[in-house]
């Protein structure tokens, strides 16, 4: 009998939730899963963003929902899953970029805040979500590449990315049949290295494309495509896909 939880009919389409999903990663990741023919649910902090999401993936809104929602908020995510219904497939793409520096002059507190700011928002929509996930779906955390490449400036990241990945082994053998992975990107471009001046921008993910094997740097539909992959291969749980074009081998 095939199990498949992203087959879908024109009544009764899966349900992915992305959350962290008005820009970037989450965003391509809506657009693709949407494209496949699900119904999708992005969330966001900020509600014009949402709502902007909303439109960029359909601009007739068929098949989506934008809601307007702080992850960090335990309460309010609880909320948001009581009152969302069943879903299928739960994708975690809360970003955060606290925890950067070299290490002798890092701010541990910062690498705290990076905790709060993303591990802690991951786990607890995880948990949140096991009241109304289908057993045969699937969660899927979107980590980094901090995590497996050993690189000076990044311990407070890997620490952050890191304890994410431990816990994906664990978390698929306790809440089996339900799937969980993890996708672990390389150098995306994305709203994540807005932070920096536009010219320190570009020679950065210049330096980083020279780098790559493969050349270049990662956009975000890469990693959509690695997501989308996870939510339907019923025979993956348990594994952190490392989709960097090959950063971390240098």
């Amino acid at each position: 009998m095939n199990t498949e939880t992203n087959s879908t009919t024109p009544t009764n389409p899966a349900h992915a939730v992305i959350m962290g999903g008005t820009s970037g990663i989450g965003l391509a990741t809506a657009q693709r899963l949407h494209a496949s023919g699900m119904r999708v649910t992005v969330t966001g902090r900020d509600a014009a963003r949402a709502d902007a999401a909303k439109r960029a993936i359909d601009q007739n809104g068929a098949r989506v929902d934008a809601v307007a929602l702080d992850a960090s908020d335990a309460q309010a995510v609880a909320a948001f899953f009581a009152k969302l219904g069943p879903l299928d497939h739960l994708v975690l793409a809360l970003g955060g970029g606290k925890g950067f520096g070299m290490f002798r002059e890092l701010a541990l507190d910062d690498v705290l805040g990076g905790f709060t700011s993303k591990a802690l928002p991951h786990l607890v929509s995880a948990q949140a979500a096991l009241g109304t996930i289908r057993k045969g779906g699937s969660i899927t955390f979107i980590t980094a590449v901090s995590a497996q490449m050993a690189s000076p400036g990044t311990a407070g990241l890997a620490a952050i990315n890191g304890a994410l990945s431990c816990a994906v082994p664990a978390l698929a053998v306790e809440l089996r049949p339900l799937r969980v992975n993890a996708v672990s990107p390389g150098v995306i471009d994305t709203p994540w290295w807005d932070a920096l001046p536009a010219d320190q921008r570009s020679a950065a993910l210049a330096s980083y494309a020279e780098k790559a094997p493969v050349g270049r740097v990662g956009a975000p539909d890469d990693i959509a495509k690695a997501v989308e992959f996870l939510t339907g291969n019923t025979f993956m749980t348990g594994q952190t896909l490392v989709c960097d074009g090959g950063l971390s081998l240098v």
